[in-house]
This record gives C-alpha cells, sequence and structure tokens, in this order.
C-alpha cells in the first residue's frame, strides 16, 4: 500500500471520529464514552474504507501490468501531468498572495546595493501583508472612535457587566441544583412533595431514634419549642448533615443523604413543631427564638421558677407586656 493511501486512511480515520461524535453527542461527554458501540461503528468505517482503497491500488496494479510498454509509459506521463496539475488553483493563488517574482524574472528586481556579494531584489511586499495592515489602519480608527469619541463601554465597564450576568446566572442555576445548599444557603421547603419525601426519609433512618412525628426516644422530643443545637431549618439542617454533640448518638448524615434530601427532612422536622403527639418526651435543651424573625411573629415562651408559662405573641415587647 502506498503512503498516499496510508495518509488518506489515517485523515478518514480522523474524521470519521469527529463527524460520528458530532452528529452522536446528546450531551458535553463524548458519544463514544456514552455508547461505547460507537467504536464498532467506527472501526467498521475504517476498515471499509482501508479494503475500498487496497482494493482501488490492486486494480491500479493490474492495469499497469496488462499495459503494453508504449501504453504504460503514456499511462505513466498522464498520471505524473495529473499530479502536477493537481491543486493548481490553490497554488497559483498562493503565488498571488506572496506577490513575489518569478526566478527567471528576478534580473529586473536587483538593486544596485552590494554587500560582499550579496544583492538585493526590489520584490513587492506580499498582498496579504499590505491588505492586513490597511484592515488594522481601519480598525484602530474605528476603535478610537467608539471608545475614546462616543464614550462606548471600555474594559471595566465590559467586566463589570459580565461580572452581573455571571451571578444572575449562577443564581438561576442554583435554584434548580437542590444539592448545592449547605447550611448557609438552605431554605425552608414547603412544598406538600418535598414534605412527604422528607417525611419518608426521616421514616426510614430518624424513627429509632425521634420515633414517628418526632416525639422523641432515645434522641430529643423535635416537636416541642426547644431545641439543644438550635432550631429553624438551618441548624436542623446542620445538625443532620455534621451530627450532633460529641458521644451523645446523633450521627453525621452528609454521607448517606444528598444535600437536597437532607433540606427536605430538616424541613418536615419544621413542620412538626405544635403536633403535639402522644407520649411526647419531656422538653429538653432551651428555647429557640428565630433573632431575624419580625417582632409581630415573635413568640417567647418563658418557663418561671414555679413553673408557669407566660406567652407573648403579637405584641412589642416591652417590659409592660410581661406579668
Amino acid at each position: 500500500m502506498k503512503t498516499t493511501a496510508i495518509l488518506r486512511i489515517i485523515g478518514f480515520s480522523i474524521f470519521g471520529y469527529f463527524f460520528l461524535n458530532w452528529i452522536g453527542t446528546t450531551g458535553e461527554t463524548s458519544v463514544f464514552e456514552e455508547q461505547a458501540w460507537w467504536w464498532a461503528l467506527l472501526g467498521f468505517l475504517i476498515i471499509a474504507y482501508a479494503a475500498a482503497e487496497i482494493c482501488v491500488g490492486a486494480l491500479e496494479s493490474v492495469l499497469r501490468r496488462s499495459l503494453k510498454p508504449e501504453a504504460l509509459v503514456e499511462y505513466d506521463e498522464k498520471r505524473v501531468l495529473e499530479k502536477k496539475n493537481q491543486f493548481r488553483w490553490l497554488k497559483e493563488t498562493y503565488k498571488n498572495l506572496l506577490g513575489s517574482q518569478p526566478i527567471e524574472q528576478e534580473g529586473e528586481i536587483i538593486l544596485d546595493h552590494n554587500y560582499d556579494g550579496i544583492r538585493e531584489l526590489d520584490n513587492k511586499l506580499p498582498p496579504w501583508w499590505v491588505y492586513g495592515f490597511y484592515a488594522s489602519i481601519i480598525f484602530a480608527v474605528v476603535y478610537m472612535a467608539r471608545y475614546h469619541i462616543f464614550d462606548g463601554i471600555n474594559q471595566d465597564e465590559e467586566y463589570q457587566i459580565a461580572v452581573a450576568e455571571a451571578k444572575l446566572e449562577i443564581e438561576e442555576y442554583k435554584k434548580n441544583a437542590k444539592d448545592l445548599v449547605d447550611f448557609n444557603t438552605v431554605e425552608l421547603l414547603t412544598d406538600a412533595g418535598d414534605i412527604k419525601a422528607g417525611e419518608t426519609i426521616f421514616t426510614g433512618n430518624c424513627v429509632a431514634c425521634h420515633k414517628v412525628g418526632g416525639a422523641g426516644g432515645i434522641g430529643p422530643n423535635l416537636t416541642d419549642d426547644h431545641w439543644i443545637l438550635g432550631g429553624g431549618v438551618k441548624n436542623v439542617f446542620k445538625t443532620i448533615s455534621e451530627g450532633g454533640r460529641a458521644g451523645k448518638g446523633m450521627v453525621s448524615w452528609k454521607s448517606d443523604l444528598k444535600p437536597s434530601e437532607m433540606a427536605q427532612v430538616a424541613s418536615y422536622v419544621i413542620s412538626l413543631h405544635g403536633s403535639n403527639p402522644p407520649d411526647a418526651k419531656e422538653a429538653e435543651g432551651e428555647i429557640w427564638v428565630d433573632e431575624n424573625a419580625p417582632v409581630e411573629e415573635i413568640q417567647v415562651k418563658m418557663i418561671d421558677s414555679t413553673n408557669v408559662e407566660v406567652m407573648i405573641e403579637d405584641q412589642p415587647v416591652t417590659e409592660d407586656v410581661i406579668q
């Protein structure tokens, strides 16, 4: 097999790889990674093309052997002429772009300068260089007018705009990427589907310590106002993710649950507040109040030494309220 045939097979293989990848891929990964059988298809096409090259080469060899000496000479001359004229238009275009003088006519453009026998040719600059230089002048004039005369957006302003757009895209992406949430970004989920999913996870993993409905067993009651490690969805999410106090039994679940699942469980636990399940465990920890909540929404329960409960609800928090 000739070298040119081998090069054509290699070129066909490279083209076939990128072409099949282009028409077959459905995402950011290569189609050959998504579906391994595409390798078999590529291999079949390469083998078929190589077989065609071999057949053509064999037919050409048989043809040459069948020709008489005079016809063989004529055939070879024709092949040489065809090879010489191959890509003729491209070669002529390249020479014209160079703007060089043919060797036979170089005597007409030799300058009088002589440096130790070295003569200088007065060749014209290549047209592509000249046109590129003119284009750079036009670009410079347009650029100066756009950004220095008519106060166009400069690079710093373009950067600020790009950063602002990127932040909006990130926020939009985070809305749909629930598993990117953490302790600082988690929000209370109120959708019935999320609450139901949280209940399912809670039933499968948490009832052994907290009982059904969060009444509390080995673990604390999750339905009252008292919290050992803080209430609210952020603190509950953090407790589920990182675990409770060292040696107290509550383990970290971040290796078993996705962030979105921990957010669902935390939201379900928050939804249990005030449900008062039967046989609820006695309160543990301290009353937790959301410091960021509006004053009119704050409910503060204070237990004095005589176990008298005082409720402050929908009222300004002043000394006159507590009696």
